[in-house]
């Protein structure tokens, strides 16, 4: 009987596992030196009883390792893309050379190349060592271990086919990381200029038009001179209500996408917004496509690849939709009719699901989609951010000069006025 059937065994019987966890301390020796460390434990009572035992007194113990939380905030770190892509890929390598899961876990953990993903693999493997699956065991780690993820390896264990889904995910977060990356590298320049120009108009609006303004109230000005006065007297008096406010709204939207109903209503406009819900739309799609035609590849029904895979589009309308169609493909109609009817999947791109389901290689187009509609989203990424560069710099330059005008028309006239 396998560690799972034992585990079943025991809470048949009665017996409920106490799981592991991790805890740091901080306590006093009896010669009055302060200490901190490790332990692992039940329970924090558990943890407070060990060092009793090893003669210190607790002054604070808290659960997770010194690196698991943020030292401003106190909440659990996450672990970067780039290290659970190497770790992914690690683990595929171990068990696929016959390593066992547990002593595989034990390797990574020891190597020590990330503090944070240490000591979370150190929690793993005595979760695992004690009864649970390796799927159960990363559940608990959300700042780790995607909901996606953790969905993934628990059908590679109901399959037997682990290591391929993990070569898998690691595949998957690479190309999620260097998407990231990509648009974070691409965003630097506009948001510079973004920057500079706030902090031109701001220079120009703090300290020039003040000291410009008592020279020229004594002559008839134009309009769009008494528009700017007006806005600089308006920030000058209200500044810190206009602050309050701005502050008072971030507040709020946040607030607001902690429920459920603003977030689909966020999701939904996401994906009808123009320009960037095509990409939105896109991106989610692709990343649809590539799990559900490798989840179909490993050998997976596609009743539970669709329901995992639904996971993957980062998007409630269109898991709506795919938890909409895996109904339909439950009642024996075709998947490519229900997301051509949900009007979320481009006409192409349904054409190709409905042959590939006639000819039944549907795993391989899936992810010859999800190739394809990549390369065009990232072309189209590059477009829009070499296209917003000069949007950019357009508002920038319109800004200043609508601020110089209304500056210089009326020196203008007043030296005109003096040399006449």
């Amino acid at each position: 009987m396998g560690a799972a059937g034992v585990q079943a065994s025991l809470r048949g019987a009665g017996f409920e596992r106490i799981g592991m966890g991790t805890f740091t301390y901080k306590a006093k020796t009896t010669g009055g030196q302060t200490v901190t460390g490790v332990l692992t434990a039940e329970s924090q009572q558990a943890a407070m009883r060990m060092l009793d035992e090893r003669s210190l007194f607790p002054i604070k113990v808290a659960e997770g390792g010194t690196a698991a939380r943020a030292t401003i905030t106190g909440r659990r770190k996450k672990v970067r893309l780039r290290v659970l892509t190497t770790f992914y890929s690690q683990l595929s390598d171990l068990l696929r050379a016959g390593v066992p899961v547990l002593r595989a876990l034990d390797v990574l953990s020891r190597q020590g190349a990330n503090p944070l993903l240490a000591e979370i693999l150190k929690e793993v493997h005595t979760d695992v060592s004690s009864g649970e699956s390796l799927a159960e065991a990363m559940s608990k780690h959300p700042n780790a271990f995607t909901h996606l993820a953790v969905s993934m390896v628990h059908a590679g264990e109901q399959g037997g086919f682990l290591e391929d889904v993990l070569a898998r995910i690691a595949v998957f977060t690479e190309r999620q990381d260097e998407l990231r990356n990509k648009v974070i590298g691409a965003m630097i320049y506009p948001c510079v200029l973004m920057l500079a120009g706030v902090s031109v108009v701001t220079f120009l609006m703090g300290f020039v038009v003040p000291k410009i303004k008592p020279l020229l109230e004594r002559q008839q000005v134009p309009w769009l001179t008494t528009v700017l006065f007006a806005v600089g007297d308006f920030v000058a008096n209200h500044g810190w209500v206009i602050l309050g406010v701005v502050v008072a709204l971030v507040v709020l939207a946040v607030g607001l996408t902690r429920r459920e109903e603003a977030r689909r209503l966020l999701d939904r406009w996401k994906l009808r917004v123009p320009v960037l819900g095509r990409i939105l739309t896109m991106v989610a799609i692709c990343r649809f496509c590539r799990i559900l035609g490798t989840l179909l590849g490993n050998g997976v029904t596609i009743l539970q690849a669709l329901k995992i895979s639904k996971d993957s589009a980062g998007n409630r309308i269109l898991a709506e939709a795919i938890d909409q169609a895996a109904e339909n493909v439950q009642r024996g109609e075709s998947l490519a009719a229900r997301l051509g009817r949900s009007g979320l999947f481009p006409a192409d791109i349904v054409d190709m699901i409905a042959v590939a389901e006639e000819s039944n290689n549907l795993d391989a187009v899936l992810v010859q989609i999800a190739d394809s509609n990549e390369a065009r989203t990232s072309r189209l990424v590059d477009f829009g951010v070499r296209l917003l560069e000069p949007l950019l710099l357009m508002v920038m330059a319109a800004m200043v000069l609508v601020i110089a005008i209304a500056l210089l028309v009326p020196i203008l006239r007043m030296g005109s006025a003096g040399l006449g």
